[in-house]
């Protein structure tokens, strides 16, 4: 098991490189195809459009084919992806190339997410869809910046190749290590539609929209708020988001057993220290020790988030949770693009580069309201569906009754 959670999270690995080290190659990759920096940032876009589209239309078309199949299909057009992108001779075809590249993305941590979870026992589920998720907060620490390092020294083509080689070890891995696991007979898109349907899920896919809109509000001006107002140099910045994704990892490893716990309590949690978080980081940006503090704390919580809200949307969507998984990613992507744009709003209005922490708490604190109404609506119904649909199911194999 330990082995096919590393695949697992190889995979995770290669997409949060991929996704992020673009960011950081924007200069290099407008040199090499002579357009302008902000419009070579449209690549970024195309990539997550990609994950937007991808996420439920793959699991949508893959509804019947067994997890372990579907699992090596989308690592090998992640893989394609990436290629095409090493490859993309200009601007037309690496916008294309990206957005191909984007199209796995949710499909992957969804499906992923539900396999990870049948790997363990019922009352492990969180902790092994955590170690997935590792994957990811390890990349903003390793991958991002070595990505970013071998496309400055080399050329942006050969971070492509990398992620590509990446994600070659990680579809070999995982044709290895992970099991086989039957979909069973309520497989198929009309199932994973039905679920979608389910006023929970919905609910659950508008909160992440909404409340990690907070956390990209900020991480999408991350870098000049810290050159403008903490006083690093652009050098610098490299390192301090390294630190940032340290704590994002720390997040990840406690949310695990704190999501197998108590999952609510710990989704309430995470919103409400988020926000507080953010109000935090609007006080101390203007001093370096303060500032990297609250930052690492910051990536902590915005972590926290993630792993009960992907379990709850499983949970909720009972029987077919895959499209219900991967669609959480497309959430994720969409909360980016708002949180990015509601940040840039209030800079461009001229409130200050410090301005997108105050609206990331206002997102986070209403998202910490939906979740709050998601788990008023449960108590209304007088009884978890999770647990009217598996309780059974999870006593004979665990012992215990899962809540949420």
């Amino acid at each position: 098991m330990p082995l096919a959670l590393l695949a697992l999270a190889l995979v995770a690995f290669g997409i949060g490189t991929t996704e992020f080290a673009t960011m950081g190659l924007l200069p290099q990759i407008a040199d090499g195809i002579g357009v302008s920096v902000p419009q070579a940032g449209n690549i970024v876009s195309a990539y997550a459009l990609g994950v937007v589209v991808g996420a439920p239309v793959l699991t949508g078309l893959g509804a019947r084919v067994s997890h372990m199949r579907l699992l090596l299909l989308l690592s090998g057009l992640f893989v394609v992806g990436n290629v095409a992108s090493a490859l993309a001779p200009d601007f037309g075809l690496l916008f294309a190339a990206r957005f191909l590249a984007g199209l796995p993305h949710g499909a992957l941590f969804g499906v992923g997410a539900v396999v990870a979870s049948r790997l363990v026992a019922p009352d492990r589920a969180g902790r092994a869809v955590s170690r997935m998720f590792l994957g990811l907060t390890v990349a903003n620490i390793v991958g991002v910046p070595a990505g970013t390092a071998l496309g400055q020294q080399l050329g942006w083509r050969y971070a492509y190749c990398a992620v590509a080689v990446i994600g070659l070890v990680a579809l070999a891995a995982l044709a290895a290590f992970v099991p086989h696991q039957p979909r069973g007979h309520q497989a198929g898109i009309r199932h994973e539609l039905r679920a979608m349907g389910n006023r929970q899920v919905v609910l659950g896919l508008v909160t992440a929209v909404v409340g990690f809109g907070g956390f990209f509000a900020v991480y999408s001006y991350l870098v000049p708020m810290l050159t403008h107002l903490t006083g690093f140099t652009d050098a610098s910045t490299t390192w301090v988001l390294a630190l940032y994704g340290l704590g994002m990892t720390l997040g990840t490893l406690v949310a695990g057993p704190l999501t197998d716990r108590a999952l609510r309590p710990t989704l309430y949690g995470g919103f409400a220290l988020l926000g507080a978080t953010l109000v935090t980081f609007y006080l101390t940006v203007h001093s370096a020790v303060p500032a990297l503090i609250t930052l690492v704390v910051m990536g902590a919580m915005g972590a926290l988030v993630t792993t009960p809200l992907q379990m709850l949307l499983m949970a909720k969507a009972k029987n077919a949770p895959t499209m219900a998984a991967a669609s959480n990613h497309s959430a994720f992507n969409l909360a980016n693009a708002g949180g990015a744009w509601l940040g840039g709003l209030v800079i461009s209005a001229g409130w200050g580069w410090a301005s997108p922490a105050l609206v990331g708490a206002a997102l986070a604190a209403v998202g910490l309201g939906l979740a709050v109404l998601g788990g008023l609506m449960d108590r209304g119904a007088g009884v978890s569906e999770l647990i009217a649909s598996s309780g059974a199911e999870a006593k004979t194999e665990a012992g215990h009754v899962p809540t949420v």
